[in-house]
């Protein structure tokens, strides 16, 4: 699936161009630091509400988070 390795690589470049350790990121957004090492990893996929808060917290779009063009 195209959008998960997206998110996956989206997901660790918002966390570099930030400077946040994954513990600021998920203590941020409300998930644990294991889960969002995994969804850094691509080897889980998170619900559309912790997307939304991961797209909150990074402050863009969800179709920014998942690499989708418009």
């Amino acid at each position: 699936m195209p959008y998960a390795d997206n998110l996956a690589t989206n997901l660790r470049m918002e966390r570099a161009r930030l400077r946040l350790t994954q513990k600021e990121v998920a203590d941020g957004a409300g998930i644990t630091t294991a889960m969002l090492c995994h969804y850094e990893q691509g080897t889980s996929t998170p619900s559309l509400k912790t997307v939304e808060r991961l797209a909150d917290y990074f402050g863009v779009t969800l179709d920014q988070l998942m690499g989708r063009d418009l």
